[in-house]
């Protein structure tokens, strides 16, 4: 019985060394991967409680098109384009979340500009270029 203990205990080893050689350089897994994950899920659970045999239809095509797009976004090698689309997710949530503040574009350069809620229209000067423009908060 010890040898097949000390077998399954290699055999576990070589598979978590094979894969951690597999996924070197791949992006793995964030936020907005779980979030596709979970929606993908959502819309299963859908497609099995729909009535109607088009909806089930839709709804399961949809829930393994995101299931598909989760785990291609985990093996894709281009991580600085992964990391990119989370950090836009994350700014978009965190912005939802913020009801003190509102964000506008520096109409020249770009730059996003916090500015707080509630005080009229107001002269907005952009901290990286000094563009100064108006906005209503």
């Amino acid at each position: 019985m010890n040898g097949i203990g000390n077998w399954l205990r290699q055999f576990g080893m070589k598979m978590r060394m094979g894969l951690s050689r597999f996924m070197a350089g791949r992006y793995g897994t964030d936020r907005l991967n779980m979030v596709i994950l979970c929606a993908g899920l959502f819309v299963s659970l859908l497609s099995v409680w729909s009535k109607s045999v088009m909806w089930d239809l839709i709804f399961t095509v949809l829930s393994y098109g995101l299931m598909i797009w989760a785990i291609c976004r985990s093996l894709s090698r281009n991580t600085y384009k992964r990391y990119q689309e989370n950090r836009k997710f994350l700014q978009f949530f965190d912005r939802l979340k913020d009801r003190k503040n509102k964000y506008f574009d520096c109409p020249k350069c770009h730059q996003m500009v916090r500015v707080p809620r509630g005080k009229g229209k107001i002269a907005i000067t952009c901290p990286k270029c000094r563009e100064r423009f108006i906005r209503k908060t």
